[in-house]
């Protein structure tokens, strides 16, 4: 009569390992690039963002702009007609 517990392969030591740090480090990868996303955006201050344009130049002529209020560097609601520092004409 065979056992069940026979016909599965052998757990070594080094296996264990192996899949240990590599679960280790998918883990730590997932959780730098969410880290990343989340601090990607600066605050309106570090930006100098004003509520009024910049001459000819507005958020929503800027590369970073999405409409309808939002931009990719920087957090919280901007206005289109709005401008700071890292302004890039769009196209």
């Amino acid at each position: 009569m065979t056992h069940a517990i026979e016909k599965l392969p052998k757990l070594t030591r080094r296996t264990l390992l192996q899949v240990g740090s590599g679960a280790a480090g998918a883990v730590s990868i997932l959780g730098l690039s969410a880290r990343s996303a989340k601090a990607a955006k600066v605050s309106k201050a570090a930006v100098a963002y004003q509520d009024s344009p910049k001459g000819d130049q507005n958020c929503a002529s800027c590369r970073l702009f999405t409409a309808p209020n939002a931009c990719k560097q920087v957090e919280g609601d901007i206005s289109p007609n709005g401008w700071c520092r890292i302004w890039s004409k769009a196209g």
